[in-house]
């Protein structure tokens, strides 16, 4: 099979950055946000995760129509080149998408193992006193049950939390509990911010579509080819990155959209450095060990 590469001209990430050193400004900022949440930080912290999910796997349209109008608007001109897809790649391709199309079941047993794993992974010294439990609200779900969460992307989202737990946990653990940098008085919700960013990722590789194996970009291919666990490395650069987008903008909660957008700009960027050639190549791959 013949595979459609499109070449994008993508902006410099630093020339949407908002920078403003004028401290009243700030000062300002951080008062308004104050003064228009009355209620306790983890009512705060369950409305916030409500509010992002809700966007997302509702009508699929905060990220998936969102970004997608942005990201045309600027690119309208594309270039197409072909080139043929080796039968690995395309195999690697079909499992991952085969991955896409598996729904979170809250009754199977290995989803439930991955969500305790997750879980213990996150807070080792904290046991857990049930699938469905207060407790999930720490990490950022939207209610006590996070499978209510996956609807709008699957198990894979789960995966790729749990590929980020279990092999960058300093990265994990600094995202978790917003170590480092000048926070927001309200921070995104963990969980559901890396459930945004699995399906931020699935629509900039075309991975959705009727056609997202000739739409997807010619170095994610070649990578996955070397390397299965690519999309789920290229997740946990992704929130990484975006994390440093966050906390570059001094962002809010409210700013969240924007924040992803221009994290999707930076990435589909330094996917199409001519010398990256395996995901650990990327720029921002750095992101993971700071």
């Amino acid at each position: 099979m013949r595979l459609v590469r499109r070449i994008q001209c993508i902006p410099s990430c630093s020339s949407h950055h908002r920078v403003d050193e004028d401290e009243i400004y700030w000062r300002q900022k951080e008062s308004d946000e104050e003064s228009a949440w009355s209620h306790n930080s983890a009512h705060v912290t369950s409305q916030l995760a409500q509010c992002f999910t809700n966007a997302m796997v509702g009508p699929r349209s905060w990220i998936g129509g969102t970004l997608i109008r942005s990201v045309t608007k600027r690119f309208a001109s594309i270039k197409f080149f072909d080139y043929p897809l080796t039968p690995l790649q395309e195999q690697r391709l079909r499992r991952l998408q085969e991955r896409l199309s598996v729904r979170f079941d809250e009754t199977c047993p290995d989803h439930q193992d991955a969500l305790r794993l997750l879980w213990k992974a996150a807070y080792p010294k904290v046991q857990l006193r049930g699938l469905v439990s207060e407790q999930w609200k720490d990490m950022g779900w939207q209610g006590t049950n996070p499978s209510t969460d996956f609807r709008g992307c699957g198990f894979i989202s789960l995966e790729n939390l749990l590929f980020f737990a279990l092999n960058y946990p300093t990265s994990f653990n600094r995202l978790l509990f917003k170590k480092g940098g000048k926070r927001a008085t309200w921070e995104y919700p963990f969980a559901v911010a890396g459930i945004n960013v699995s399906f931020m990722l699935i629509q900039m590789l075309d991975l959705d579509s009727g056609s997202h194996i000739q739409m997807c970009d010619k170095m994610f291919i070649q990578t996955i080819a070397e390397d299965e666990s690519a999309f789920d490395i290229l997740y946990c650069i992704a929130f990484a990155m975006m994390d440093a987008q966050w906390l570059s903008m001094r962002a809010s909660y409210m700013e969240f959209n924007e924040v992803l957008q221009l994290t999707r700009m930076q990435l589909e960027r330094e996917l199409s450095l001519e010398d990256v050639n395996r995901m650990q190549d990327l720029p921002a791959y750095n992101l993971l060990y700071q």
